[in-house]
């Protein structure tokens, strides 16, 4: 084999080599892109039903602080309703405050 014969030998298998390696580069690329968006999916679903999850428990959760809170409402209402309004003592304490300040701004 002559060294041209020989060179040119070598450069058809550096070809090939490089032929190969794109080929391999581009299969790994094409297999790295479906992985992501394989896992891009799962985990948007992941997410998603966490999502679910935690709102289901937060309305819950609401529910709960809105029963509690009318209770406590109805009972606070419950509890004034049975107090008896003394319109007279009122009026009478109301008149007393307003003579003090009268008379407070009488004396300064």
């Amino acid at each position: 084999m002559t060294a041209n014969a020989t060179l040119d030998h070598l450069l058809k298998i550096e070809a090939q080599a490089a032929a190969m390696v794109k080929e391999a580069q581009e299969e790994a690329d094409r297999r790295i892109r479906e992985n992501e968006q394989t896992n891009r999916a799962a985990f948007d679903e992941f997410c998603k039903a966490q999502n679910l999850k935690r709102q289901s428990g937060i309305k819950k959760i609401i529910e709960e602080i809105k029963n509690k809170y009318q209770i406590t409402l109805d009972e606070y209402r419950g509890e004034i309703s049975k107090i008896e309004a003394d319109t007279q003592k009122f009026a009478g304490l109301l008149e007393e405050y307003l003579g003090l300040l009268c008379n407070r701004e009488k004396d300064e």
